[in-house]
């Protein structure tokens, strides 16, 4: 549904739009204006979004996993709070394949940029660099390769909470027969994750 001539909605009904089709044309006062309105619009929406990100991969099929990234994500973070990890690292268990099906090369990152502001430095960079601890060697294999994409990490300061994330709650969260919270149980977590004071954008990886 959008509005007379053809413009999206608002959200709150004493909203104002900004009558200007240029961004180049906006004022210090239109961009005020704008700056108190996106405040509010990213409090109220953003958990919801990412909410949504989540749950959009629901009924997705799998491609040779025995459950879906959706039920993957679940398996994780109902582990994590069965360990009793504080609410913000169930929350990034919950959340750190969300890009899974849309970005998966680079999942990892999307993760991290997505949660950055929200959480810890060591979350953070656990996020951003999973993919690279999950390199997996095969049961079967005589002589593993020693030599992982990881390891050029070793002694970090967080390589040891991303090797026990993905060791203990990640490669194994894949059992159909697993009891996984529903989402709903995470719901208010993932709000009050996302109501925090976003820090600012972090370029280092």
């Amino acid at each position: 549904m959008t509005s007379p001539a053809g413009r999206s909605p608002l959200y709150k009904a004493d909203w104002d739009y900004i009558d200007k089709t240029d961004l180049f044309a906006f004022t210090r006062a239109d961009y005020a204006k704008l700056g108190r309105q996106r405040e509010v619009y990213y409090r109220e929406r953003q958990a919801d979004a990412v909410l949504s990100l989540l749950t959009a991969g629901e009924h997705e099929p799998t491609f040779g996993y025995q459950v879906n990234n959706y039920q993957h994500c679940l398996q994780s973070a109902t582990m994590l709070h069965a360990e009793g990890f504080d609410e913000e690292t169930v929350v990034v268990g919950l959340l750190h394949d969300v890009g899974f099906l849309a970005c998966p090369d680079r999942h990892g990152a999307f993760a991290a940029e997505l949660l950055g502001g929200f959480v810890s430095d060591e979350n953070y960079w656990m996020l951003r660099h999973h993919q690279a601890f999950a390199t997996f060697v095969a049961a079967d294999d005589e002589e593993p390769d020693r030599e992982l994409p990881w390891h050029k990490w070793r002694g970090h300061p967080f390589a040891g909470w991303t090797s026990t994330f993905v060791n203990q709650f990640d490669q194994n969260a894949v059992d159909p027969s697993h009891p996984s919270l529903p989402l709903e149980f995470f719901e208010s977590m993932v709000r009050r994750i996302f109501s925090r004071s976003p820090r600012p954008l972090r370029l280092d990886a």
